[in-house]
């Protein structure tokens, strides 16, 4: 897994060509609208998959959101080489939201979206069960750390919460996540 900035692929099986994107952006920046178009189709599906990890039930309004955002505060990044971090700063932040938003409980169904490749019917459906059973909260610390592949030094500021408490509910969760598992 990358970590930080990452990916440099030709947005093959591993991923975005976030290279491109990078490059991408002071042309988007100053109102090319091709520029943006293609940056889009770069960020969104990258944006989707950490809102559907975290906020199955609200995926489709926190990536809306998340872009929405991205997009106008586009000249305050600095860095296009951050490019990716930002991104997932701002989906995290969306996806926790809309969950906070809705203030229920996230359906057994809609979690369908996170398991990828499907490696058979009997793996994902268990793997998703397990999922199901964490909070939207636990599910972003095991998403930025286990598969986005951060330090829990980085996760603390995205989540907005302390590093002991990066630890702690990252503990949690896995504890929760491995119950499930062996059920």
């Amino acid at each position: 897994m990358a970590q930080g900035g990452g990916h440099r692929g030709k947005g093959d099986a591993e991923g975005p060509d976030w290279g491109a994107a990078e490059e991408l952006v002071p042309r988007a920046r100053a109102g090319d609208t091709l520029a943006m178009n293609a940056l889009l189709d770069i960020a969104a599906p990258y944006v989707r998959r950490i809102c559907a990890a975290i906020a199955p039930q609200q995926v489709d309004d926190a990536t809306q959101e998340a872009l929405v955002i991205a997009f106008r505060r586009l000249r305050s990044l600095r860095d296009p080489s951050a490019l990716r971090a930002w991104l997932r700063a701002v989906a995290v932040r969306e996806s926790l939201s809309a969950v906070r938003a809705e203030r229920k409980e996230v359906p057994r169904e809609d979690t369908d979206s996170i398991v990828s490749p499907d490696p058979g019917p009997a793996f994902g459906v268990e793997l998703r069960e397990s999922l199901r059973e964490l909070s939207p909260e636990q599910r972003a610390v095991l998403v930025l750390r286990d598969l986005e592949g951060l330090p829990e030094r980085e996760i603390a500021p995205l989540l907005r919460i302390a590093p002991g408490t990066v630890k702690s509910r990252l503990h949690r969760a896995r504890d929760r996540f491995r119950r499930g598992w062996r059920r």
